[in-house]
């Protein structure tokens, strides 16, 4: 998740009303988020990332005592909370596609972790990736963000998503009987990963209110409404459009600050001003390139590869599969179904 790219208020909303209903005041809330009470009132606001990430370590540092407050709080996000992102799941024809949009729009959630699907055979790992949440945050973001998502595919079908297998990476918490529920299995924890095993059968079957051409113009929008969100100005804008010329022989970051004629330590200081990175802005390009020639023409992935400057196939691959959670080849093919 870039701390940059804008998200919706509603789920700042949700997450105040949970504060209020616990004893919690606004103004404890908001405190150093950016964000003030008229704001908060408007439906049609944005706001960053890092602004509800500081809200909710306002929320975990006065609440955290109190047992599964994650899974309090994701109980109240349902696909109404994320705008068009919510209904392209609830029109997606399976399980399977709706994960696989999910993940593709990550950023138009209020997710925080980063989902990536695994193919066990015919089955489906969905991996909730908690590697770079902070510390302090990470059991209530897990916890939050996994009770969300099976509050989605309850209203996508009743009965939610009968998992063969679950698992967490915290230790067993004095709530875990919430988990077993909300996973229709008894989850094990202090595990190597935060996942949820989904069978094929169910994976596959068609959803009550699947309607195709209803999500094929839903995607669309959603690819608009994340491109807006995405836009980037200031000197992160200008290192943006800078990679996007040649991007078969990418700058460094020396080369980078000498062309615009700053120390590197003075870039860096800025680009952190800006919440982001020469990395992040590198992966940023590289990714939307590659989106874009995966989807638009039928080139080989090393030639794909070669374009964005990887000297390997392998290391190419790699890296989209960090992106997006799946492999340019299953991208390509799902794009494809789509058409």
């Amino acid at each position: 998740m870039r701390p940059d790219v804008r998200r919706s208020i509603v789920s700042a909303h949700l997450l105040t009303r949970l504060a209020a209903e616990r004893g919690l005041g606004l103004d404890a809330c908001l405190h150093g988020t950016g964000i003030d009470a008229a704001q908060l009132g408007d439906p049609a606001a944005e706001i960053t990332g890092a602004q509800e990430l500081q809200l909710i370590r306002n929320l975990v540092a006065a609440l955290g005592h109190m047992p599964g407050l994650g899974l309090d709080a994701g109980l109240r996000y349902h696909l109404s909370s994320y705008g068009i992102w919510g209904y392209t799941l609830l029109s997606s024809p399976t399980f399977r596609s709706a994960a696989e949009l999910a993940v593709r729009y990550l950023d138009l959630s209020y997710a925080f972790g980063r989902y990536r699907l695994e193919r066990r055979g015919e089955d489906l790992l969905i991996v909730l990736d908690d590697s770079e949440l902070p510390d302090d945050l990470r059991q209530f973001l897990v916890e939050r963000d996994f009770a969300a998502w099976a509050n989605a595919a309850w209203e996508m079908r009743p009965g939610g998503f009968p998992a063969k297998a679950a698992q967490f990476r915290f230790p067993r918490p004095s709530y875990a009987w919430r988990l077993d529920k909300l996973c229709g299995v008894r989850p094990t924890f202090d595990a190597p990963l935060n996942a949820v095993l989904l069978p094929a059968k169910d994976l596959d079957a068609p959803l009550p209110q699947a309607n195709p051409t209803m999500a094929r113009l839903c995607e669309e929008q959603c690819r608009q409404l994340l491109a807006k969100r995405q836009v980037r100005s200031g000197i992160s804008g200008q290192i943006r459009d800078r990679l996007l010329r040649n991007p078969a022989d990418m700058p460094s970051l020396d080369d980078v600050a000498a062309e615009l004629h700053v120390s590197v330590r003075s870039l860096r200081r800025r680009l952190d001003e800006e919440n982001t990175s020469f990395r992040a802005l590198l992966d940023e390009v590289r990714q939307t390139l590659a989106e874009e020639m995966l989807t638009a023409g039928h080139m080989k992935l090393a030639e794909i590869a070669a374009r964005l400057g990887y000297t390997e196939p392998a290391a190419f691959i790699a890296a989209f599969k960090r992106w997006k959670g799946q492999s340019p080849t299953a991208y390509r093919e799902s794009r494809r179904q789509l058409r």
